[in-house]
């Protein structure tokens, strides 16, 4: 099971790579891969592993915010 968490890990990251590298052309297909990839892997995810993803996306967002706030 973690090598089928692996695979979707690297699948969405490649797709982040390859998006970086080529034009915009590609951009609804990558992007398409690399959410599904993740949202796949997050729902396959042990609780544990979901808990410290989310925690970890309010802990940059509240960052970003911050960021933000004090730029105006």
């Amino acid at each position: 099971m973690p090598s089928t968490y692996i695979l979707l890990l690297i699948i969405s990251l490649a797709a982040v790579w390859i998006y970086w590298q080529n034009s915009q052309d590609i951009f609804v297909i990558v992007a398409l891969a690399g959410l599904g990839c993740f949202i796949w892997g997050f729902y396959l995810a042990p609780w544990m592993v979901q808990l410290l993803i989310v925690v970890l996306l309010l802990g940059i967002q509240k960052l970003y915010l911050r960021d933000i706030q004090s730029c105006k």
